[in-house]
C-alpha cells in the first residue's frame, strides 16, 4: 500500500491551516464533540458562530442538559437537521448522569452516547483526547482514494475498509498520528477538493497515485446530488421557522399558508411531532416545553 509523506503533510498544515478556535489550546471535549455534531454535513463558516454561542450560554453539558427543549431548538437556528440539536442536550444528560459531566475517552463508549456515530466518536477520541484511532469524514476519504488508490473518487464508503485503510496510514506515535489525521482532513477540505482539486498546492503531489497516472476520471457509481428546494427538508424548516422565530407556537392555519402542498405540509408536520421538535394539541403547534 503506498504511504502518504507525513512531514510533509504535517509541514504544509503547520503554513495552510485554518486557525478554527476548538483547535485552540484549552478546548475541551465537550467542546470539541460539540463541533463535530455540529459540522455534519454543515460548512464551517455557519458552524463557528453557533458553536460560539451555544457554549456562551451553555459552557457545559450540564447547563444544555437543564435547558428547555425549546431554547435548544432555537439556539440551533439554520444549522439545519434540527434533530441534531435535542440528539445533543440527550447527549448531554448522558454524559452527566453516566459520565459525571466529563466526555468518555474510549471509542466504545463515546459510540454509546446519543447522537455520536463512528466519525464523530473517533474524532472525539483522537481530537480530544489525543488517541491514535482512524478518523474517516469525506474528505478523509476523498484523499485516501486519490493518493494513496489513484482514484478520482473514494466510491461508496465501508466503514470496516476505510478504518482500516487509514489506520494503515497512521505514524506511530500518538501526537503525530493525531496532527496527521487533523492535517489529512483539513487537505481534503482545502486542497483536494472533490470539484477542483488544487494540485499544484498539494504537499502529497510528488507521490500521488491519481496525479502519476494522469487524473483518470472516475469511472465507478455516480453519487446522488442532493437536492433541496421543494423537498420535506425544506418544508420541515419553513414550518419550525414559524415556530422558532415567534412565541413558539401556531395554529394550524398559520402553518398552512406555509407551503401550498397539503400532503406534503401534512407529512412533515407529522414527523416534526415524531422527531419530537413540535408538540401538537389539537390543532395547534409548539416547540417542545
Amino acid at each position: 500500500m503506498t504511504s502518504v509523506d507525513t512531514s510533509a503533510l504535517l509541514s504544509w498544515f503547520d503554513r495552510a491551516g485554518r486557525p478554527l478556535p476548538w483547535r485552540g489550546p484549552g478546548v475541551g471535549a465537550w467542546e470539541i464533540l460539540l463541533c463535530e455534531v455540529m459540522s455534519q454535513q454543515t460548512p464551517v463558516a455557519r458552524v463557528e458562530p453557533v458553536w460560539r454561542a451555544w457554549l456562551e450560554r451553555w459552557p457545559g453539558p450540564a447547563e444544555l442538559a437543564a435547558a428547555p427543549a425549546a431554547d435548544v431548538i432555537r439556539m440551533w437556528g439554520k444549522l439545519g437537521y434540527p434533530r441534531r440539536a435535542l440528539r445533543l442536550q440527550e447527549c448531554a444528560l448522558v454524559v452527566v448522569d453516566r459520565h459525571d459531566g466529563e466526555v468518555p475517552t474510549d471509542v466504545e463508549a463515546l459510540l454509546a452516547l446519543p447522537g455520536v456515530g463512528d466519525y464523530t466518536a473517533r474524532a472525539v477520541a483522537c481530537f480530544a483526547h489525543g488517541q491514535r484511532v482512524p478518523v474517516v469524514d469525506t474528505n478523509v476519504r476523498r484523499v485516501v482514494a486519490r493518493a494513496v488508490g489513484g482514484a478520482a473518487e473514494a466510491g461508496p464508503p465501508s466503514t470496516r475498509r476505510d478504518l482500516a485503510e487509514v489506520d494503515a496510514l497512521l505514524p506511530s506515535g500518538r501526537e503525530r498520528a493525531v496532527a496527521f489525521s487533523v492535517a489529512l482532513m483539513e487537505l481534503g477540505a482545502l486542497v483536494c477538493t472533490a470539484r477542483v482539486p488544487r494540485c499544484d498546492d498539494c504537499p502529497l503531489a510528488p507521490s500521488c497515485a491519481w496525479l502519476a497516472a494522469g487524473r483518470p476520471e472516475w469511472d465507478g457509481p455516480r453519487r446522488r446530488t442532493q437536492t433541496f428546494a421543494g423537498t420535506d427538508r425544506q418544508v420541515r424548516g419553513l414550518l419550525l421557522d414559524v415556530l422558532r422565530d415567534g412565541d413558539g407556537t401556531a395554529d394550524r392555519d398559520r402553518l398552512d399558508a406555509v407551503w401550498p402542498d397539503p400532503v406534503q405540509r401534512g407529512r412533515a408536520l407529522d414527523s416534526l411531532v415524531a422527531d419530537g421538535l413540535m408538540v401538537r394539541t389539537g390543532d395547534v403547534y409548539s416547540l417542545p416545553g
